[in-house]
């Protein structure tokens, strides 16, 4: 049986000051439209039992959703791979809004939910007018067959709570991209000004520098390591060596003399989040402004992974 507890002891446990790893495992444009304060997206299918352990640091892992579905079958993904020390936060996020827990709020985003309505409505709608209105037996053998599919696929999943629809649903690209209207917006001009030679080209997706370049620029000075992540994911671990400057703080905008304390000039930025995405909205802020900037694709965990020293506190 999966553990479970309120929101109103997780925000206790936040006010006592005991660190609290809140894995929230919707899509990332569910997670950019509303989300604890203090939570990080990681997916539910791109949930990494090894990655989850390394990021809460031997103490328990507390998952969040929308209503609590999703992060009893995290827990018990995790509980499967020998995980125990695994809870599940009662209601979702919507419990914890009500509960008072402090949430981020950015571009509202359909839910998977109605996403998984919308689809299924539209294939049985579909099944059944041409099951009624095709225009042989074999369009009309088909509709029927395609109302009949999605029917079983849905009491199977009511049996099983087990959704192969929203599993699908949850991997198409509107769904994977965070809803974030500044970053989106930031982007939209920087490529604007790409076009007409005002800017450095538009960065648009993770450098194809390996890591072991990567290393090799970092010991060799040529190169620094940007952590773009939030200060608490930041202080319960970091590579050794990276500086800090959250994605949130360079979307209000940072003035150029203290973003130079941070970020030398001529020198490579390497920039990292925990997933891969932030990093790229990062790298979208800071090329126009003359930094060469290459977002990695491999988040905190897999540099960890890779050998890349880390520590944890300031």
């Amino acid at each position: 049986m999966v553990a479970t507890i309120s929101p109103s002891t997780l925000a206790d446990l936040r006010r006592r000051g005991q660190p609290v790893t809140l894995i929230d495992v919707r899509t990332p444009a569910e997670f950019g439209e509303v989300h604890v304060d203090f939570a990080r997206n990681v997916p539910l299918d791109r949930l990494d039992p090894q990655e989850i352990v390394k990021i809460a640091g031997g103490g328990p892992v507390y998952f969040v959703c929308k209503s609590g579905t999703r992060s009893q079958m995290a827990c018990e993904k995790l509980a499967a791979a020998g995980v125990r020390d695994v809870v599940s936060v009662e209601g979702g996020t919507a419990a914890c809004e009500a509960a008072g827990v402090p949430v981020v709020r950015g571009r509202k985003a359909m839910s998977l939910e109605r996403q998984v309505r919308i689809a299924a409505g539209a294939l049985v709608a579909i099944g059944a007018a041409l099951a009624a209105f095709g225009p042989d037996a074999l369009w009309q053998r088909i509709g029927a067959g395609l109302a009949g599919f999605v029917g079983c696929g849905l009491v199977f999943a009511g049996i099983t709570d087990t959704c192969g629809m929203a599993m699908l649903i949850a991997k198409m690209p509107w769904n994977q991209q965070p809803r974030s209207s500044g970053s989106c917006c930031t982007r939209a001009i920087i490529l604007g000004l790409a076009v007409a030679g005002l800017a450095g080209p538009a960065v648009a997706d993770h450098t194809q520098d390996s890591l072991d370049t990567v290393r090799r620029k970092l010991d060799a000075h040529e190169a620094v390591l940007l952590d773009v992540r939030e200060p608490d994911e930041w202080r319960q671990g970091h590579i050794d060596g990276a500086r800090l400057l959250p994605l949130s703080t360079l979307e209000k905008g940072v003035d150029r003399q203290e973003l130079a304390r941070v970020l030398p000039a001529g020198k490579i930025v390497y920039c990292h989040c925990l997933a891969g995405g932030r990093c790229l909205d990062a790298a979208a802020i800071l090329a126009p402004l003359g930094y060469d900037v290459r977002p990695l694709k491999p988040g905190y965990p897999q540099l960890v992974k890779a050998g890349f020293p880390s520590v944890v506190g300031k």
